[in-house]
């Protein structure tokens, strides 16, 4: 019964919010996020810990209003997201101004393949949108399947009419195919910072340990395509920003695995210097570093993110993280319930 409402909710979302004028939508997602931001519900709290971690000498006044802040800008990617399919060729080109947009162009000339590797920022939706649209290259990306079928289905459905290739999350099965598609110099996108499985690396973060997922890295090292972080945020205006930081080079010495682990470590100091500019625009609900985790060998795995009121659900599709055999996806099929608040 649960599964099949919450089916119900998101297409009611597709079909609804997507007919809105646009004003109408956005006062909608604000009062969305502060109602849910005045419940000071787990979700908030738990964003408000993330944020302290990021931003330690705030001041808890600082660290509410920046919880606000950040909801606001977590109702504004739903409001997006629904509203996506309708927008025209045009709006969505104009919506996305990154910079350092010449990595990503240089590095898909060279026919090396690219990775790119993002945090839970903004909206990466409409920005893959804008990278099938604007620049017209079509990219591969990662979704495990879900209960039930039919709201994975409507995700699917949703990206690939964005321009998207999603695979499903099936074992080893996607990181061959997405190791087959950097070859042939394609274009591969993986939301990365946050794993919670047996085989995400551990790095430094703000400070402190946390595990980020691996595959982006092992992908670069196996097949030499460039890995390129990306970090999304808005700002006041209708147009998200953005930027492609420069590639991270494989070091020339060391194991496979040696080789991953320095490179995930940059990939997260890349991640840190966009999250420490838009602190309210990364939007993670849920427990990332290692000291918050739930120690319990009783608790499975994920169980910190239910002790957090995320239920599992539709996925952003584009997350980067793994499974037990260190493939892409295995927490990607989760990213949707890292987005969802317990509003």
């Amino acid at each position: 019964m649960k599964e099949r409402l919450t089916d119900a909710l998101y297409g009611l979302g597709w079909a609804t919010v997507k007919k809105l004028p646009e004003p109408v939508a956005v006062r909608l997602g604000q009062q969305i996020a502060d109602a849910a931001w005045r419940r000071r519900g787990r979700s908030v709290l738990r964003l408000e810990a993330n944020l302290a971690r990021v931003l330690p000498d705030a001041s808890a006044e600082r660290l509410t209003r920046l919880s606000r802040a950040g909801m606001r800008s977590y109702m504004r990617y739903w409001m997006e997201s629904f509203r996506l399919p309708a927008w025209s060729a045009e709006r969505i080109r104009t919506a996305f101004a990154p910079e350092g947009l010449h990595h990503l162009e240089e590095g898909l000339a060279s026919g090396r393949g690219v990775v790119i590797a993002l945090p839970h920022m903004g909206n990466y939706d409409l920005a893959g949108a804008w990278v099938t649209t604007r620049l017209g290259v079509p990219f591969t990306t990662v979704a495990e399947r879900l209960k039930p079928e039919t709201l994975y289905d409507r995700f699917v459905a949703y990206r690939e009419g964005l321009g998207m290739e999603v695979l499903p999350h099936a074992g080893g099965s996607a990181f061959g195919t997405l190791a087959r598609r950097l070859r042939s110099g394609g274009l591969v996108c993986l939301v990365a910072d946050r794993d919670l499985s047996s085989s995400g690396m551990e790095v430094t973060f703000f400070g402190e340990a946390a595990k980020m997922p691996a595959g982006p890295a092992m992908l670069a090292v196996q097949t030499g395509a460039l890995l390129m972080p990306v970090t999304l945020w808005y700002d006041r205006s209708p147009v998200m920003q953005g930027r492609v930081h420069a590639p991270i080079e494989v070091p020339g010495e060391g194991t496979r695995a040696e080789k991953a682990a320095v490179m995930t470590q940059r990939m997260a100091d890349a991640f840190a210097s966009g999250i420490a500019e838009h602190p309210q625009d990364w939007h993670m609900l849920q427990r990332l570093w290692l000291a918050d985790l739930d120690p319990r060998p009783d608790r499975p795995s994920g169980g910190a993110d239910a002790a957090d009121g995320a239920a599992d659900g539709p996925e952003r599709g584009t997350q980067g993280a793994h499974d037990s055999q260190g493939t892409p996806g295995g927490d990607a099929g989760r990213a949707e319930s890292d987005r969802r608040a317990e509003a």
